[in-house]
């Protein structure tokens, strides 16, 4: 897959973090990996934004940023309320592919959830990934709600002719409750995509070696890692399923 792009459900479910670590393992493998943030906000112009945290994280990567938003809102907000030009789909389709011609895998990450609008057309991250016929991974939450997000998100790519590549836990818990465990199971069941990662919670806040020395681990074979969902059930949830 030369281009993958990464959704969240919502916002603050860990996508930032997820795509570092497909980046790191992507790395680790021998692949060259370009990550492109679609619309960055909520970040001052002299801050370091998504794709630079990206970077630090997962080592030498290319990244691109096509706008930049002061607030943090939904970028076609964050846009209108800046007065300036907003992103169209067509931008990050056109920015994807090209990088695509350069690496070996273009990591696309969006803003928030699948749905958030670009500009006042109402482009939004499941247009540019149907302009790139890309496969589109899903970061999720690991506990109560998740499962409804997560279906929707998946019903919406398919409704558009998109297949999700699968999910991928953006942040468990160190000790998961019920809901975390049982969403083990639910979660590829309700999203008819199978499992392909689970990233302990606080993953961020490791050194960069530390973090792509445990990257793979976290993520299945599909993306380059070794991360089995099965033994992760057994360890995790124990005589549930």
């Amino acid at each position: 897959m030369p281009v993958l792009v990464i959704t969240g459900t919502g916002t603050e479910v860990g996508k930032t973090v997820v795509t570092a670590a497909v980046a790191a393992t992507a790395l680790a493998a021998g692949r060259s990996v370009a990550v492109l943030k679609a619309a960055q906000t909520g970040v001052a112009p002299d801050e370091p934004g998504d794709a630079a945290e990206v970077a630090r994280l997962a080592g030498p990567v290319t990244t691109a940023e096509l706008a930049r938003y002061p607030e943090p809102l939904a970028p076609a907000t964050a846009a209108r309320r800046a007065g300036r030009a907003p992103v169209h789909p067509h931008e990050v389709a056109e920015a994807a592919a090209k990088l695509a011609t350069e690496h070996d895998l273009v990591l696309v990450e969006g803003a928030g959830g699948l749905l958030v609008r670009f500009d006042a057309a109402g482009g939004t991250l499941a247009d540019a990934a149907r302009l790139l016929s890309a496969p589109v991974l899903v970061v999720a939450p690991a506990g109560l709600g998740t499962l409804n997000t997560t279906e929707l998100t998946a019903r919406e790519l398919r409704s558009r002719g998109l297949e999700p590549a699968g999910i991928v836990i953006g942040s468990w818990p160190e000790a998961p409750d019920l809901a975390a465990r049982c969403n083990l199971a639910d979660l590829p069941d309700v999203a008819g995509a199978p499992l392909l990662g689970s990233v302990p919670a606080g993953s961020g806040a490791l050194a960069p070696a530390g973090f792509r020395a445990a990257a793979p681990h976290w993520l299945a074979p599909r993306l380059d890692g070794s991360w089995d969902a099965e033994a992760f059930r057994v360890r995790e949830a124990p005589g549930m399923f």
